[in-house]
C-alpha cells in the first residue's frame, strides 16, 4: 500500500519539477529539493515492498494432514486384522520408519459397524462393501497410524504395493506378505483430501505428537 501511494507521488513531483525550469535558478533548486525528497520516498517505499512484506509460498492447504508437499504432510495408515493376526504389525511400523517417517500417533482399536462404513464409504456401491465392513469389524483389532514427512502419502502407497498383491511389486508390504486382495493387509490414504478424512476420523487432533523430532529428522528431510 505505502508503495502504490509513494510512487505516483514521486512521478507527479518529476513533473511539477521540470515545469519550473523557467522560473530561474531558485526555482530550479527548490524543484531539486522535492525530487529529492519525493526520490527517498519513492526508494524507501521500493525496500519497504521488497523486504518488509514476508513472501511465503504454500505447497498445498493445511489441514490435519498437515501441508502437501512439505516436511509436515502427513498419511493414515492401517494394518488390517490379517495384518495383526499374522504378527508382523512390527515388520510393517520399521520399514516407514527405516524410510525416515515420523510415527505420529498410534492405537489398536475394534472398529465399531458406524466407523467401518464410514471409512469405506467411498465403496459403498461395490459388491464387496459389506463383506469388508463385516472383516474389518471382526473383532480382530486394526492398528491405526498417523506418519508424517516429505511425500508421505505418495511414498506411504509405494511402501504398502499395489491394492492386488498379485500385480504387488517383491519388496513392497504386499509384495512379500500377501497373496489374496480380500486381504491385503494394509490401508494408506491415497491423496491429501483423504488423509485429511481419515485422520479426522480416526484420531482427535490432540492425539497427534507433530512436534517432536525424530533424532536424524532435520538430516532425513533436508533439501540440500
Amino acid at each position: 500500500m505505502f508503495a502504490r501511494t509513494a510512487i505516483p507521488a514521486f512521478r507527479a513531483a518529476s513533473k511539477r519539477a521540470f515545469s519550473t525550469q523557467a522560473a530561474g535558478v531558485a526555482g530550479n533548486a527548490s524543484a531539486r529539493r522535492y525530487m529529492g525528497a519525493a526520490t527517498l520516498v519513492a526508494g524507501g517505499a521500493l525496500a519497504y515492498s521488497a523486504f518488509a512484506t514476508p513472501s511465503v509460498h504454500l505447497e498445498g492447504p493445511k489441514t490435519i494432514a498437515g501441508e502437501l508437499g512439505t516436511a509436515t504432510e502427513r498419511s493414515y495408515v492401517m494394518i488390517k486384522p490379517d495384518g495383526t493376526s499374522r504378527q508382523i504389525v512390527g515388520d510393517i511400523i520399521s520399514r516407514f520408519e527405516r524410510r525416515g517417517y515420523k510415527l505420529c500417533a498410534l492405537k489398536s482399536v475394534v472398529p465399531s459397524q458406524e466407523l467401518a462404513k464410514e471409512h469405506y464409504i467411498d465403496l459403498a456401491k461395490k459388491p464387496f462393501y459389506a463383506g469388508l465392513v463385516s472383516y474389518i469389524t471382526c473383532g480382530t483389532p486394526v492398528i491405526a497410524m498417523v506418519w508424517e514427512g516429505k511425500d508421505v502419502i505418495r511414498q506411504g502407497r509405494r511402501l504398502v504395493g499395489a491394492t492386488n498383491p498379485q500385480d504387488a511389486a517383491p519388496g513392497s508390504i504386499r509384495g512379500d506378505y500377501c497373496v489374496s486382495v480380500g486381504r491385503n493387509i494394509i490401508h494408506a490414504s491415497d491423496s491429501h483430501e483423504s488423509a485429511t478424512k481419515e485422520i479426522g476420523l480416526w484420531f482427535h487432533e490432540k492425539e497427534l505428537a507433530t512436534e517432536y523430532k525424530p533424532i536424524a529428522w532435520d538430516m532425513i528431510m533436508a533439501d540440500n
